[in-house]
């Protein structure tokens, strides 16, 4: 899957908290998010000079990705079998190993309780 295609279906799916999720959409998704990120923190210091502009713009921009990360990360955890409400041990110190370990893990191969596999990580 191409850095393109995740954003695509990250953003068409941006409620689904049901279906699974390919590491490389997961991934590519991420990263987008996070240039995302950058990009609106370096518009807001660019534009208005401040350090507190560029951290107003980056939240706006983190607020704005909150519920597709979410999503996502609960359909990455589909696909390796577990439940999406897991990502939620990432608010512990502890718990973003694993969460960590679970979003890089191949999925698994055959259906599963979240859906049907499909092979997207080509």
């Amino acid at each position: 899957m191409s850095f393109g295609e995740s954003i695509t279906i990250c953003i068409t799916k941006f409620f689904n908290f049901k279906d699974r999720a390919s590491r490389s959409e997961f991934w590519w998704f991420q990263l987008f998010c996070m240039l995302l990120t950058l990009g609106f923190g370096l518009f807001g210091y660019f534009s208005f000079g401040t350090v507190e502009a560029y951290e107003s713009f980056s939240d706006l921009a983190s607020l704005i990705t909150i519920v597709p990360i979410l999503s996502v990360g609960a359909r990455r955890l589909h696909d390796v079998n577990k439940s999406g409400w897991q990502q939620l041990w990432i608010l512990t110190v502890i718990g973003l190993i694993p969460v960590i370990a679970w979003w890089a893990t191949e999925g698994s191969k055959e259906s599963n309780q979240y859906g049907d596999f499909i092979n997207l990580d080509v």
